[in-house]
């Protein structure tokens, strides 16, 4: 299940709020002087999203972990929604992507494996991003900060403005949708305290008594040739650099 995302009528107050570092979005004033700041608020709820779910961290729990009234949260941030889409690009901030202006690392290709590698951990390390939907992406910083990084990439390859963006977007969909993938393995590892090579080994006797070889031949002429013959993070750590080195191959030979 995936997170909704913050409502049109908070639209605003959650952008002041994801673009607070410009001074878009004031502390409350009104009262005692503020022992919270949006950045422990934010900080706390990534703590207990990242050790429990996406689901624990509700506005009270995180109230709780912080030693306040849930009510005093919602002086800061509007409500669950809106939490969810600072934690998200708090996280997408920490992927720490070259900036305008600043040294990148070796030829293009290079450069887009930096923006797959630091994605793909930032997943690792908050398994529930996979949780969250990013149809309609928190217009923050760190999201704003990958889709220019991506584009800048392709931009100086010489592409048109329309290929440019086809390009940055198919590289960003397909590596958030791999690493969605790994981040809903390390999950499910978690919560059920099984590997995926233990599930797969506890489904042995599918092969013997289910399965059919006339009704699935390529399956059975690969599973005899080696195919399989990796453990299942293997074969998925493979698919997706060879999906990942082919999608690059295709923008060389447009670029060439």
């Amino acid at each position: 299940m995936t997170a909704e995302r913050s409502g049109a009528g908070d639209v605003d107050r959650t952008l002041a709020l994801l673009w607070r570092a410009r001074g878009g979005a004031a502390e409350p004033t009104r009262g005692r002087r503020p022992t919270l700041t949006i950045e422990r608020i934010v900080a706390a709820a990534i703590g207990v999203a990242d050790a429990d779910g996406l689901a624990a961290a509700s506005m009270h729990r995180v109230a709780k972990e912080l030693g306040a009234g849930t009510m005093t949260l919602y002086t800061y941030v509007p409500g669950k929604a809106e939490l969810v889409d600072l934690m998200v690009d708090d996280v997408l901030v920490e992927r720490r992507l070259p900036g305008p202006g600043e040294p990148r690392r070796g030829d293009w290709r290079e450069q887009v494996a930096l923006y797959a590698e630091r994605t793909r951990q930032a997943y690792r390390d908050h398994p529930w991003l996979c949780e969250v939907s990013r149809v309609r992406p928190p217009l923050g910083p760190g999201q704003l900060a990958g889709q220019e990084y991506l584009l800048s990439i392709m931009d100086a390859l010489g592409l048109p403005p329309r290929q440019a963006v086809a390009a940055a977007n198919g590289i960003g969909t397909y590596v958030d949708a791999n690493a969605a993938l790994d981040a809903e393995n390390t999950r499910l590892e978690r919560s059920t305290g099984q590997s995926t090579e233990a599930w797969w080994h506890q489904r042995s006797s599918f092969w013997e008594n289910y399965f059919v070889v006339d009704a699935h031949p390529a399956m059975n002429r690969i599973w005899l040739g080696g195919g399989f013959d990796r453990s299942a993070k293997a074969q998925g750590d493979t698919a997706y650099e060879f999906g990942l080195d082919r999608m690059l191959d295709g923008i060389q030979a447009l670029v060439d």
